[in-house]
């Protein structure tokens, strides 16, 4: 669970019927500006399956895992979540596995109230646990949000209390959108196989 930031955000309003496809077009354009040829994209899902308000995270690396022909990594799913008790780990090992790799971070966060339901993206990284008053490591080359709550008058007991159903339809229209980009993609490069980056040549649609 991150707060957000001031910095150059691109907020999608999650209840839009065509939320999934805007999150695609806008994931694909930040990523045509930061990579600079890594040959593999890691989605970094933090969060814990055991809060309602921060289980957005292992939600959508769930359906990422399900869904994925291996184009991409994944870390952080209901049964593997990675929250702030091992997140650290998962940065080594992730160093160790793939020390190239462009990581995307994707978490809850929390924004102001005209924001809430709102799906956010953008490049550069996100400070884990920082809406929650924790010290984490800064992670990401771009990330994914969706706001959860807001900051405004926020407790933990909050976070814990929040209504599940709007947590799953942030994190089913965010993976549907990242699982849409992924495809794009693999349209656009049919004959190259592997990697998610294997080629700069990236479709916006």
């Amino acid at each position: 669970m991150l707060k957000i930031r001031k910095r150059k955000i691109s907020y999608i309003n999650a209840s839009h019927p065509a939320a999934s496809e805007i999150l695609a077009r806008r994931f694909l354009r930040c990523l045509h500006r930061v990579s600079a040829g890594q040959k593999d994209l890691i989605f970094l899902c933090i969060g814990s399956d055991r809060i309602t308000g921060d289980s957005l995270g292992p939600l959508i690396g769930r359906e990422l895992a399900r869904h994925n022909a291996g184009a991409f990594h994944v870390y952080g799913t209901l049964d593997n979540p990675v929250h702030a008790m091992n997140l650290k780990d998962c940065l080594t090992e992730i160093a160790s596995d793939y020390p190239s790799a462009l990581i995307v971070a994707v978490d809850a966060s929390l924004g102001c109230t005209r924001h809430q339901h709102h799906i956010t993206v953008g490049c550069g990284s996100i400070q884990p646990g920082a809406g929650a008053g924790k010290q984490l490591p800064v992670v990401g080359d771009l990330f994914i949000t969706g706001i959860v709550s807001s900051f405004e008058n926020f407790s933990h007991l909050q976070l814990q209390t929040l209504e599940f159903a709007p947590v799953l339809r942030l994190a089913d229209t965010i993976s549907r959108g990242i699982l849409m980009a992924a495809d794009s993609m693999r349209k656009s490069r049919p004959v190259m196989g592997g990697s998610f980056l294997a080629s700069q040549d990236l479709t916006v649609f």
